[in-house]
């Protein structure tokens, strides 16, 4: 006998990629996790933000070279 588990998945897996998209990101909101557009736009957010600063000065950067020299040492590889 099916379990409703089973039924749930398998009519879910006979819709159309589309809605089940939909359901995936409904059930995604329901655990409060969030939605692949949500980090997304998170991440423009970071990058904008860390661009500004280092435009103003308010941070510099390290040459990726003397990072991975830096790593290297470290960990002696």
């Amino acid at each position: 006998m099916e379990t409703l588990n089973e039924r749930l998945v398998n009519e879910t897996m006979s819709l159309p990629s589309d809605m089940r998209t939909a359901l995936v990101d409904k059930l995604l909101e329901s655990l409060n996790v969030p939605t692949q557009r949500e980090v997304d736009r998170l991440w423009a957010e970071e990058a904008e933000k860390r661009i500004k600063e280092v435009r103003s000065g308010k941070v510099s950067t390290i040459p990726g070279e003397q990072v991975f020299e830096d790593i290297r040492r470290q960990f002696g590889k």
